[in-house]
């Protein structure tokens, strides 16, 4: 059983990656543009549906009645898991795009899907860079995106909440765009931390109501971030 999951898991993850990858670097390399519901959504959402489709994760899903449909947010999340981003892009609506580390570009193939995607690849090591990524995220955020941002900046290896960045508050400040707290439980069960298999089990995707951002500054970002944590530990 143990080896089907495996098999299961590495096949579905290496031709659905291959394959909507493929859709998105196509779609680049002939000047295709996005526009909402277009091939980079669609292939995100997709991506990620599919993944849990074929791996047997069902997931529940609250707090989507918080969302006015053509607002852009900026969603902050825990992370424990690599699920999460397969939950995130199959759940999230309208046009969504992770904030990833730009580690992730250095990925055989999967790396250049990120790019084409428009994923936002931030380098955390280099202010600068980090600053300059930020501020062209905050630009297509005020054109129509929204951004995920992992709030804790990486992985949280024994499940508990670590503390936040306040990179992400910035960027929400910077955009102008409503912080939306989201709260995923039962990925690290599924799918553990350096696993090779899915294990059986079922995801909730907790979303509380935006914490706004009109009207605060760069100095009121830590006022922000504690708004945005309490809301996901209210949950």
């Amino acid at each position: 059983m143990k080896a089907l999951r495996v098999l299961r898991y590495v096949a579905s993850l290496g031709v659905l990656t291959f394959w909507h990858g493929l859709q998105v670097m196509v779609a680049a390399l002939v000047g295709i543009r996005h526009q909402p519901g277009g091939i980079y959504d669609r292939a995100a959402h997709n991506w990620g549906r599919r993944l849990l489709r074929a791996n047997g994760v069902p997931v529940d899903v609250s707090g989507l009645e918080h969302l006015v449909p053509g607002t852009s947010y900026v969603y902050a999340s825990n992370h424990v898991s690599f699920a999460d981003i397969w939950v995130l892009f199959a759940v999230l609506p309208g046009s969504v795009r992770f904030v990833a580390k730009k580690e992730l570009l250095s990925v055989p193939f999967f790396g250049r899907a990120v790019r084409a995607s428009g994923q936002i690849p931030i380098d955390r090591a280099n202010l600068r860079d980090a600053f300059a990524a930020y501020d062209a995220a905050a630009l297509a955020i005020r054109g129509g995106l929204s951004a995920i941002v992992f709030a804790e900046g990486t992985r949280s290896r024994d499940g508990s909440l670590r503390d936040f960045k306040k990179g992400p508050f910035v960027l929400a400040i910077a955009a102008g765009a409503p912080v939306v707290p989201v709260l995923l439980q039962g990925t690290r069960d599924v799918l553990p931390p350096g696993g090779w298999w899915v294990r059986p089990g079922r995801v909730r995707v907790i979303l509380s109501a935006p914490v706004p951002t009109s009207g605060l500054s760069y100095e009121d970002r830590d006022e922000l971030l504690g708004k945005v944590r309490a809301g996901m530990l209210s949950r």
